[in-house]
């Protein structure tokens, strides 16, 4: 992104909250930090979500036999609306959340959205299209807008305010929120030069891959994103769309370490109902 040098001269207490930001790695500088600083006070609102929530998943056995996996519930409330209620949080003010079968029970329970302080469409999947052909069922929603996607059975709390900064700094087409596990087999395992994300594999092997980096199944991304798809209906994200971005130097990785949950299995589920604290 283009820069222009400045010149300015600031009150010697505020020079010190300046230089206290300065970790080495986020921030590396006292003229990255009041950037980083200004970019936060200036940050374009963050206003149109998409939650992927279609789909046919059969790792979770009876549990998903007649509800959407968004819908299993953790300490009493649905996946769907710790999603929701962090979205509301973050000023999000819109959302699309493409349903699959069963989908009809997402409705019943958030309806237009209004009593979570957000405003939800529905966009129904039809027949299976696969992670790449439900998101690009959301163009019409997204329109000119940079927009967060995430999946219906994530789990995940971050800021999204400084996720977004990190974003339109970056000057990439998409923006994974990554994060680190002992195991990245079961997951899309990506490897990042700086914060260019220059290799994508779903579900690795262990002997193949090295990092310990995965992406969390949210990301920000420009409106153009639909552009670089493939002209085909149903396809995957993780197999046939980002390791293709990732080789036209397109995607960006942001590392964070609050917590996450990809409830991909039961034993995670189960995890997650102990240990999520949203």
């Amino acid at each position: 992104m283009e820069r222009q040098q400045i010149t300015i001269t600031l009150r010697k207490d505020i020079v010190r909250a300046i230089d206290g930001e300065i970790d080495g790695a986020k921030i590396r500088s006292r003229s990255h930090a009041i950037e980083y600083t200004l970019s936060q006070h200036f940050a374009f609102g963050l206003k149109k979500a998409v939650i992927l929530a279609g789909g046919v998943d059969r790792k979770m056995g009876d549990l998903t036999k007649d509800t959407p996996k968004g819908m299993l519930k953790i300490k009493g409330k649905p996946i769907l609306e710790y999603t929701i209620s962090w979205l509301t949080k973050n000023d999000v003010a819109s959302v699309a959340i493409v349903t699959g079968a069963h989908g009809q029970k997402i409705r019943d329970y958030f309806g237009d959205g209004l009593d979570w302080g957000i405003r939800i469409h529905y966009i129904d999947e039809g027949e299976p299209k696969g992670t790449g052909g439900a998101l690009k069922l959301a163009k019409r929603f997204v329109g000119d807008d940079t927009f967060l996607f995430i999946y219906g059975d994530v789990l995940v709390d971050l800021n999204i305010r400084e996720l977004a900064v990190f974003h339109e700094n970056s000057g990439g087409v998409v923006t994974l929120a990554v994060t680190s596990t002992d195991d990245p087999s079961s997951y899309g395992a990506v490897r990042l030069s700086g914060h260019e994300l220059v290799e994508f594999i779903e579900k690795p092997t262990n002997d193949h891959f090295t990092s310990r980096l995965v992406a969390s199944g949210l990301h920000i991304a420009r409106p153009d994103i639909f552009s670089f798809m493939p002209r085909k209906t149903v396809f995957s994200l993780e197999r046939d769309f980002l390791p293709a971005l990732t080789q036209k130097k397109k995607a960006r990785g942001y590392v964070f370490s609050g917590q996450w949950f990809d409830i991909g299995t039961v034993n995670i589920y189960n995890r997650a109902k102990e240990s999520w604290r949203g």
